[in-house]
């Protein structure tokens, strides 16, 4: 069945959007208290980090991190779902997922360096082991 390893790609796709939704949530007031922001023409929203406190700004950087490395995972996933996976393969999906969720509330509410870090190095092997399984899988049906 292809529904139950492309289920966490979905899932955390619907995870972003959340993101994208706290992003504007807790930008938007900040911007309009900040003083002195006069938007220019080609301003991004990189512009805004020096100018607003940094609770207001990890929001937003957690919503750069859903949209850089999880695009390996969905291309994973969409491989996976294509050529024979096992539960293995879903449960480091799911684990995957699971992980970069719990990376995002701690990044937005405590944003403590050393277990952010062990996240994304535990979400990293969780994803180096799918991509792994998926290719050695790719490659036996191939040859």
């Amino acid at each position: 069945m292809q529904a139950d390893i492309l289920a966490p790609a979905i899932v955390l796709v619907l995870w972003t959007l959340i993101m994208l939704v706290w992003l504007a949530a807790v930008r938007f007031p900040a911007v309009s208290k900040a003083r002195g922001i006069k938007p220019k023409p080609g301003m991004r929203g990189q512009d805004l980090d020096t100018v607003l406190p940094p609770r207001a700004n990890w929001p937003a950087h957690n919503y750069a991190h859903l949209v850089e490395q999880p695009t390996l995972f969905y291309a994973t996933v969409v491989i996976a779902a294509l050529v024979r996976h096992g539960r293995a393969d879903v449960a480091l999906a799911w684990g995957y997922v699971a992980i970069r969720i719990v990376h995002s509330l701690w990044q937005v509410t405590v944003n403590r360096i050393p277990l952010r870090f062990g996240l994304f190095i535990a979400s990293t092997l969780c994803l180096l082991v799918l991509a792994l399984r998926v290719a050695i899988t790719c490659f036996a049906q191939a040859f």
